[in-house]
Order: structure tokens, then sequence, then C-alpha cells
């Protein structure tokens, strides 16, 4: 009796079930926590990601923990919490966070530097036409296509609407992407601009009024909308954010919203990622693609910035350090820090930095204005 009972409660042990795949996955996000921890690559995204993926592949009809309600009774915890990826709710939601936490001035001060953020979104639409002759269906290339812009949260929202099966993966691919900014980045931004061009500086930038940087989120909101109305629910979050942080009345708002609402919702979101991914996505050749394809698009999008840069030059009586280019992805403020740090290699009197602002805040609302043109056209 006493043997019978050991061996039946082995046989409910996750180790019996665990399957191989499982396994994979397990390692597969621990392998993401440690690569978070010992090279600070955006750990406060990839650890929870990383322990979702863990925590997921444990058996789950095991532990209960993704088990959605039935017959009355509750659902697994996991579940619940994956309500808000499901629904659409999280990305949002960093997007106020982010509004809160961004200073539009840089881009209001030079609102030309627009055209270099919508420049780097180039690398969205082109790697969306590749996704397509590669065999993904529209809406699958579209989501793919946006891990071109550096914006984790567009890329799974538009994933979570379009593919969410494909969601986890482009997730990754996205945030993997932008933890490598700082190797990537230089590598493109010097391969595409001489010593000569590195070395231009820039004029100071104007001071901005803060009634210029209350109606900017307000105009901006109302402008996007209505050219763009599927861009909405991000831009204006995005806007909201900002409002409450220039308004200088709501400074208890701006810091719920930069903080508390912020770091809560990246906890629950990349859980969510994390929980959603399974074996039977990664390992395929689908999972192999999308990577390949975001770090085409990531590539191009860095490119694309800097090629506009060189070719405004050509007309500009004051000319543009094409290194700020590069920062037209929406990946605030790590893209415009690397640019800084590119400038000064070459000539360390050299300060781009609040110029590289410009396209990098902008790149967000690209990225947000490019969700939008997806949601309406497909």
């Amino acid at each position: 009796m006493l043997a019978e009972g050991i061996l039946d409660f082995f046989s409910s042990t996750g180790f019996i079930n665990l399957s191989w795949p499982q396994v994979f996955m397990i390692l597969l996000g621990l392998i993401i926590i440690y690569f978070a921890i010992s090279k600070h690559a955006e750990p406060l995204l990839l650890i929870p990601l990383g322990f979702g993926m863990v925590i997921a592949n444990i058996p789950p009809e095991l532990t209960g923990i993704l088990m959605p309600p039935q017959n009355g009774q509750p659902g697994g915890l996991l579940w619940y919490i994956k309500l808000g990826l499901d629904t659409g709710i999280y990305p949002p939601l960093i997007f106020l966070g982010i509004g809160a936490l961004t200073d539009f001035s840089y881009l209001i001060a030079n609102p030309k530097l627009i055209l270099l953020g919508g420049a780097a979104q180039v690398g969205i639409f082109i790697s969306f036409i590749l996704a397509s002759f590669l065999g993904f269906d529209l809406h699958p290339a579209a989501a793919i296509g946006l891990i071109g812009g550096a914006d984790g949260p567009t890329s799974i929202y538009i994933a979570s609407k379009f593919s969410p099966d494909l969601l986890p993966v482009i997730a990754v691919a996205a945030y993997s992407y932008i933890s490598l900014i700082p190797v990537l980045q230089p590598f493109v931004s010097k391969l595409l601009t001489s010593k000569r061009e590195r070395k231009i500086r820039m004029r100071r930038l104007r001071e901005v009024s803060k009634k210029e940087r209350i109606i900017f989120p307000i105009i901006t909101t109302v402008v996007v909308s209505l050219m763009v109305p599927q861009a909405l629910p991000l831009v204006g979050m995005l806007m909201l954010g900002n409002l409450l942080k220039e308004s200088g009345v709501t400074g208890r708002l701006a810091e719920a919203a930069s903080r508390y609402v912020l770091d809560t919702v990246t906890i629950l979101l990349m859980l969510s990622v994390g929980v959603s991914a399974t074996a039977d996505i990664f390992l395929s050749w689908i999972a192999l693609k999308i990577i390949l394809l975001g770090a085409v698009a990531f590539i191009i999008a860095l490119a694309s910035g800097i090629g506009f840069a060189k070719l405004m030059n050509l007309f500009a009586k004051e000319k543009i350090n094409p290194l700020i280019g590069a920062a037209g992805v929406s990946a605030v403020p790590d893209s415009a820090r690397v640019a800084q740090h590119i400038a000064q290699e070459t000539d360390p009197g050299n300060f781009i930095l609040m110029h590289a602002m410009g396209p990098n805040v902008a790149g967000v609302i690209g990225s947000a204005i490019a969700a939008g043109l997806f949601l309406s056209i497909l």
C-alpha cells in the first residue's frame, strides 16, 4: 500500500508529466533571465518575460494556473492576468506611462526632426512587404514589420489583434533587438556615416514655452486621431501621459502614471507574454523567420533614419548630424544615448543628445501611427 501511494504521488508530479519541449522552453526562459541580469539587457522587461516562460511550461494541466473558468469555477491566476494582453489593454497603459516620462520639447523646438522619426519607420513597411513575400499572411506580416520600429508595446498590441498565436515570438524578437541597440546601432551608424559627418555640431535648441508643451499633446492627439483614427488608443494615451506631466497641476497623476502604473503594467504585460510562449511556436521555422525578419526590419529602420538625415543635408543650410537619424527608432531614450556616445567617440566635445531626442520621441509617435494604419487598412 505504501509503495502504491508513493508511486501515485510521483505519477502526479510535474517531473513525470514534463515533456521535452516544455524542458526546452523552461531552459530558454532561464537563459533570458540570465542574459537580462548578467548583461543588464532590458532587465525590467526580460526578467518577468523569462520567468513567465518558466512557470507556464511547468505542466499547466497540473498547476491549473492557466485554466479558464469552467463549470462555475474560477480560472487560474495567469488566465486573468493574461486577459489584459488578449484584450489589448496593457500596451496603451504602457504608452500612458511613457508619455508621462517623455519630454517632447526637443521635438517642438525643431519640428523638422519629426521627418527623421518618420523615415525610421520605413523599416516597418519594408519588412511587412518582405514578410508577405516569404509566405506570411498580411496580418502577421504587419505585426512582424513593427519589430523594426523598436517599439515593444506597439508590436505586442498589433500582434494581439492580428496574430495572437505568434505574439510570444514577436515580443521576444522585438525586445531582444531593443536590448541589442548598443551593439547594432553603432555598427550601422559607423558603416553609413563618415568621420566628418559624425563630427557635425548642431546649434543649441531654442527654449520651448510651457504653453507650447501643453498645447502639443492636445493638438497631436486631435490631428493624428482624425488622420488615423485607429491610432487613438496608443497616441491618445501617450499624449494624455505627457499632458499630465506638462500641465503643472497634475504632478501626482504624472508620477503615478510614470512610476506605479507603468511599473505594474510592465510586470503584468511581460509576464503575460512569457506565459503565452509555447514550444510549438518557438520550435519551428516560423519562429526563425520572424527573428531574422525582425533583424532586417531593425537594421533597415536605423539605415533609413541615417539616410534621410543625409538627404536633408543636401538641401539644408544648417547641417544635421546623421547619427541622430538612427535615433528615429522608438527605443526612448536608449537610441538617443547611443547616438550621443558615437558622436563623442569621434569628437569628445560634440553634444547631440538633445537633438537626438527629437527623432527619438517622434519615432514613438510614428510607430503608433504605423500601427493605426495597419489596423485601418487590414
